[in-house]
């Protein structure tokens, strides 16, 4: 099995990649990028379960274990959204839910998304993660 990063070495990968951006505006293009990168989610797995609630957008989480290491899949109807999803996707999926929990989420002030995201977004930013660790959280407890 191929090493794999940690997420602290991937949130400084991200830092170094909005680095290169001298302004919001291409800040906001890059993670509307990213966000079109997103894997497939099938329209089954839209369902009530898997919705974040609280969030302006339509947003859903699918979440699981495969191989000892925590699997999580989202959608979203916003852009934006999708972007953060996919920097979501990027740090936790396939790592191990320990780490998830015991990893305090460092991106968000490190690339300044907290001051440049509306309150609306950075609420549904901090619902994701919250959703992230507990589901990382149900995980542990049953291994």
């Amino acid at each position: 099995m191929k090493h794999l990063k940690s997420i602290k070495i991937i949130e400084q990968e991200i830092f170094q990649e909005f680095e290169i951006f001298d302004t919001w505006m291409e800040k906001y293009e890059y993670l509307i990028d990213l966000g079109k990168q997103l894997e497939n989610f099938p329209d089954e797995w839209k369902t009530e379960d898997n919705k974040i609630h609280g969030c302006q957008s339509s947003v859903w989480f699918k979440t699981g274990l495969k191989n000892n290491l925590f699997t999580c899949s989202a959608v979203s109807d916003s852009a934006i959204v999708s972007g953060l999803i996919a920097l979501l996707m990027r740090i936790y999926n396939n790592k191990n839910p320990r780490d998830i929990i015991e990893t305090e989420p460092s991106f968000i002030s490190l690339i300044g998304l907290s001051e440049h995201l509306s309150t609306t977004r950075n609420n549904g930013l901090n619902l994701m993660m919250k959703r992230i660790k507990q589901d990382a959280g149900l995980i542990v407890k049953n291994i």
